[in-house]
């Protein structure tokens, strides 16, 4: 799904239709009378943002350890993904991060890369991703000190924290769409909670690393036969 483009009921805001209600049920009601119900201009989306933190940082037992290992995550994704990022991953303040990226699906890819990363430290984190329509210049160095709608909506989604859903999303354009990727977020959230040990290595080895099921089987130490059996186990084919 291109989440960047807004929806084609959406677009139908240019001949005056307020919802996808309007635009469905009333396909014959006069232009005129549909534009009088809404004078708002539609939203032009720049980029997606995304956020997140480390869940139970004050917890841990090693902070020192925690601060290390946090840091070298965002430096590897950032060297990584520096081609993607429009605002590079920016640790703020205490365990929380945010970058800014060009699409959607971009923010999408790199907020698994990050969760899988954090879950092969055994560290649990959660993120927000969202359109945004930034304003002000876009700081290129790092993601601070700049402003436009949708930034606080993606902010509000983080701190509404959810044990169900690692993954949040704000969609101002289509609420809908928001609901349908948590709801897949839930799923997503259970298949990883569910992981052992040996599967969540499993997991992580084959989601990130681009090598064949044989590679993969000698890098674990295992026949082919049972890396197959412990990724059925893993639910990878559904997660994936």
């Amino acid at each position: 799904i291109n989440l960047y483009r807004p929806p084609v009921w959406l677009r139908g805001r240019r001949a005056g239709f307020r919802n996808a209600d309007d635009f469905t049920s009333s396909p014959r009601a006069p232009r005129r009378r549909l534009q009088a119900q809404d004078k708002t201009p539609f939203m032009k989306f720049t980029h997606a943002a995304l956020m997140g933190d480390i869940a139970g940082s004050e917890a841990s037992g090693s902070l020192v350890r925690l601060h290390k290992v946090f840091n070298e995550v965002m430096i590897e994704a950032n060297r990584v993904s520096r081609r993607d990022l429009e605002s590079p991953l920016t640790i703020t303040l205490g365990d929380e991060f945010q970058g800014l990226c060009p699409t959607m699906s971009v923010g999408a890819a790199l907020m698994r890369r990050l969760r899988l990363k954090f879950l092969s430290k055994n560290i649990e984190c959660r993120f927000a991703l969202g359109l945004v329509n930034v304003r002000t210049p876009v700081n290129t160095r790092e993601a601070w000190n700049m402003m436009g709608p949708g930034l606080s909506a993606v902010r509000e989604r983080l701190e509404q924290k959810d044990k169900r859903m690692a993954y949040r999303y704000s969609v101002p354009a289509s609420p809908a769409t928001a609901t349908l990727l948590e709801g897949l977020s839930a799923s997503l959230t259970e298949i990883e909670r569910n992981w052992t040990d040996r599967q969540r290595e499993l997991a992580i080895k084959t989601v990130l690393d681009s090598q064949s099921p044989l590679s993969l089987a000698e890098k674990l130490g295992v026949t082919q036969r049972v890396y197959y059996k412990i990724r059925a186990a893993a639910q990878l084919d559904l997660y994936n």
